[in-house]
């Protein structure tokens, strides 16, 4: 009788895991690319760690890394730590990680200040409910692509793709690693790959919004799968999207805005890999020291602004502890919504709802016809459009766009005065 231990069974009981947080366990998978080695680095006391091939957490699972043959490990599609390594204290961990972003990009200095800070949100980002993306635009040449590998290779677990990338791979990868996304040339075309990316994008800066796909068991029984794909993303591309409910969840720099800076390598040298890994692990630490004390801090919101506004920048603001740093970063970011809503008064719903607002203020409390507005609309802006727009155009723009309701009164269509408390809202709105 064989008295030795089966171990194909322990392996088979054994869950392959790159990341656990167990009651007050904190379980990270590293990578040693000089031994070609993974392990699980564990902490369970406040920042004491230690690296084990083997973890039994409290529910009765045993954990185990994954494999260093792992092609998104061994290619570095996806980076780890190597180790935990004492971070210092805060100040000094985002000043080294400033300088590094400094040494290698071009950034404007609020915005490499929020770069350092998004690095750092990161590495917490599971202590937030919302989380804003870093967003780089600008035109081939200007740094987009050099400014993702900086960003990214310190940022939490990330994983680089390109918006040419098949989407399968992305939703398993975010789905099992977790990390942020880096994706590049993220212009896409309208095709079925672009909807479910735009899925990831538009789900994924909220906790508890998996996306669902279709897919079949092994009995090809129907048995949709919900990928989870919440977590920090940075992306690069040239222009915008046309959703501006995705376009609020970016914090956008403009690349070429400034001559090259004479002192950034046009070759990023060999020992960016080093010391972008000696950083990750000191952030890894701080990870293992600050996750459970991380947490929204409400006087960081910003007054005067949109909710969505607040709901992105509260977490970022949150990881800023200097006063006069904060304040500056919610300058900026405030200014940028500024200059959004000026942007959308030039929009057809803008120009169609400060036509509205006029044609009300005229009526003396009467509802307002489309006739009406669309007569206004053409007055002011047909020269633009180089021709009269039809009723039908307008009443579209305001049923669809608008979400206003209009009704028939004497056989034609008005807008009610029922309809007016809404203006105020969308006022706001567009500015």
């Amino acid at each position: 009788m064989n008295s030795r231990p089966n171990t194909k069974a322990k392996e088979d009981a054994a869950t392959p895991t790159v990341a656990c947080v167990a009651n007050d366990t904190i379980i990270e998978l590293v990578y040693d690319p000089e031994k070609c080695e993974t392990g699980l680095a564990v902490s369970r006391f406040g920042g004491l760690w230690n690296v084990e091939q083997e973890v039994r957490i409290h529910t009765g699972e045993t954990l185990v890394p994954y494999s260093p043959k792992n092609n998104l490990i061994a290619n570095d599609c996806v980076l780890l730590p190597s180790k935990p390594e004492h971070h210092g204290d805060k100040a000094g961990l985002l000043a080294d990680i400033t300088a590094f972003l400094h040494r290698y990009v071009d950034l404007s200095p609020i915005f490499e200040q929020i770069a350092a800070h998004y690095i750092l949100l990161s590495w917490v980002h599971d202590a937030f409910n919302e989380l804003p993306y870093l967003r780089l635009r600008g035109e081939y040449g200007t740094g987009k692509t050099r400014g993702l590998l900086a960003i990214g290779s310190l940022c939490y677990r990330p994983f680089f793709a390109s918006g040419a990338s098949t989407v399968s791979p992305i939703f398993h990868t975010i789905d099992r690693f977790g990390g942020t996304l880096i994706l590049d040339e993220a212009d896409f075309r309208f095709s079925d790959a672009t909807s479910e990316m735009v899925k990831i994008l538009n789900n994924g800066n909220v906790r508890g919004l998996p996306v669902l796909r279709t897919m079949q068991n092994q009995y090809r029984e129907f048995n949709p799968r919900a990928f989870k794909v919440f977590g920090p993303k940075i992306i690069a591309m040239r222009e915008h999207y046309n959703d501006p409910a995705l376009e609020s969840r970016f914090i956008t720099e403009d690349m070429g805005q400034r001559p090259w800076r004479e002192d950034i390598p046009i070759s990023l040298p060999p020992t960016l890999k080093d010391e972008a890994l000696a950083l990750r692990n000191r952030l890894l630490h701080f990870r293992f020291c600050h996750l459970f004390d991380t947490k929204i801090d409400p006087s960081a919101l910003l007054a005067g602004v949109e909710p969505r506004l607040n709901q992105i920048a509260l977490p970022l603001l949150s990881m800023v502890d200097d006063p006069v740093l904060r304040a500056e970063i919610g300058a900026w970011l405030s200014n940028e919504q500024e200059e959004k809503m000026s942007q959308r008064q030039v929009t057809i719903e803008g120009r169609v709802l400060a036509t509205l607002r006029e044609a009300f203020a005229a009526s003396n409390g009467m509802p307002v016809s489309i006739g009406d507005i669309t007569e206004r609309f053409n007055a002011t802006h047909s020269a633009e459009y180089g021709q009269l727009v039809s009723y039908k155009w307008i009443g579209h723009v305001v049923r669809k766009n608008l979400r206003l309701t209009t009704s028939k009164s004497g056989g034609i269509y008005v807008v009610p005065t029922s309809e007016k408390h809404k203006l105020e809202t969308l006022s706001a709105r567009y500015n």
